[in-house]
């Protein structure tokens, strides 16, 4: 029994496009390496999207030209994964600016998935973020846009879809918004401590106002934290909203 022609070559494709976006995504595996489970998991997923809407290449091309189109597949992969990355972002910046005035930036550990050191409170957002995404499988969504964009931008073709700049110009800026709004209830906490510190300061002039200060930042972060746990919920809930819109926007992009 022979393969129909064209066959290998274009689930070939579907295999870059589907192993750029597990490597990248931050759910389904990305990491330092690239395990077993990912092989698999690329594999598997490739056999279902190819058996669901794959053809085979009608016109058979040259190296040059194969390596083009798996390049081509290559940044829609990259550029679904970067999506969930941006989404991502938005508790990360949150995070940073909360550990950055309540003086947890001093205490930091190795994020064993990127590699690079994070402030606790930003790998704490981060873990509520994936979780809740994962509970409102949110995965499904990522996958899903896999799905679409073969409809969208099927494989075998040079075409690099529409202008991707605008799109991701406008994620970056709803992503520091966001950000921004994550944390400004517990900002809004820690800049009250500054400026009473800093009348204290005034005031008492013999107080040692650093150890005092760093104490009282991190005990009232603390508090705020506590205090301002319920809103979290509609703030995620708003950011996985947004998530879903940037994936359909993305597509919109990749389709031209």
């Amino acid at each position: 029994m022979f393969l129909p022609t064209g066959l290998l070559e274009a689930f070939g494709l579907v295999l870059v496009r589907t192993g750029a976006l597990v490597v990248t995504a931050p759910i389904l595996g990305a990491g330092t390496g690239f395990s077993g489970y990912k092989v698999a998991l690329v594999f598997f997923l490739s056999v279902i999207l190819y058996g669901a809407a794959g053809l085979p290449m009608l016109e058979a091309l040259d190296p040059i030209g194969y390596g083009i189109l798996a390049l081509r597949e290559i940044m829609i992969g990259l550029f679904l994964g970067f999506i969930l990355h941006v989404a991502l972002l938005s508790v990360r910046v949150a995070g940073e600016l909360i550990g950055q005035e309540m003086g947890f930036m001093m205490a930091r550990q190795v994020d064993p998935v990127t590699g690079i050191q994070t402030p606790l409170i930003t790998s704490l957002y981060e873990n509520m973020f994936v979780m809740g995404l994962i509970s409102i499988n949110g995965h499904h969504w990522l996958l899903g846009a896999l799905a679409d964009s073969f409809d969208r931008a099927p494989v075998g073709s040079f075409d690099f879809g529409g202008n991707l700049a605008e799109p991701v110009q406008r994620m970056f800026g709803e992503m520091m918004q966001a950000g921004i709004v994550f944390a400004a209830p517990v900002l809004i906490f820690l800049m009250m401590v500054t400026v009473v510190i800093g009348l204290l300061a005034r005031v008492v002039p013999q107080m040692n106002v650093l150890e005092i200060g760093f104490t009282l930042r991190v005990i009232v972060a603390l508090v705020g934290l506590f205090a301002f746990a319920p809103l979290l919920e509609p703030a995620l809930g708003a950011l996985y909203r947004s998530f879903s819109g940037w994936l359909d926007r993305g597509l919109m992009a990749i389709g031209g």
